[in-house]
């Protein structure tokens, strides 16, 4: 048969050779894969060991959170119970008025220390920039001899556990006065 009536599946095979791969080379691709694949599990390892830290320490710190803004309405109770007592029960009451208000203001204040103890503190209102992440607006004042957006008023204390708030201040506003505060113009003349 002639090469011209050959099928064409019947081309004599030709072997290509492979080139050689040396065996060290491929040692050392595969020893620096591993090498590779080892810092970047113990890379991963290490950032999750610092995420789970994080995240026990935020849980040991906001995990009383729910438990402390249900003890400020109890406390917020106290305080307004106090609040309506006239100053004559307080000073000119029978011994048993007296001993139960002075029982009032120490469950007050033990309260608010174990508030304090486990990390609730009280958000800073009066006098302050409104800031709406910490304030809630209650109405608007107005009073020109504040700045606009100062607090003037605090109707209900407002408090934060961490960097969290639990409740926001509830606050009354200050509108028409300067934009802002003298001493910032004080500062804006000298410079």
């Amino acid at each position: 048969m002639s090469d011209e009536n050959a099928a064409p599946d019947e081309n004599p095979e030709v072997e290509i050779p492979e080139p050689a791969i040396d065996p060290v080379e491929a040692l050392r691709a595969e020893n620096a894969e591993l090498k590779d694949r080892v810092l970047r599990s113990h890379a991963e390892m290490e950032n999750l060991r610092k995420r789970t830290e994080r995240d026990v320490n935020d849980t040991r710190l906001y995990a009383i959170a729910g438990f402390a803004r249900d003890m400020l309405s109890a406390t917020d109770a106290l305080s307004r119970a106090l609040m309506m007592l006239p100053a004559e029960a307080r000073e000119s009451g029978d011994a048993t008025t007296k001993s139960l208000i002075e029982g009032i203001e120490l469950a007050e204040r033990e309260m608010q220390r174990l508030l304090a103890k486990h990390g609730v503190k009280p958000i800073e209102a009066e006098g302050q920039k409104f800031d709406p992440h910490k304030h809630q607006a209650m109405f608007e004042v107005p009073d020109p001899s504040q700045p606009e957006g100062t607090v003037v008023q605090v109707v209900q204390a407002g408090f934060a556990i961490g960097e969290r708030v639990l409740r926001p201040a509830m606050v009354g506003v200050a509108k028409g006065g300067p934009s802002h505060a003298p001493a910032d113009e004080a500062v804006d003349k000298s410079a």
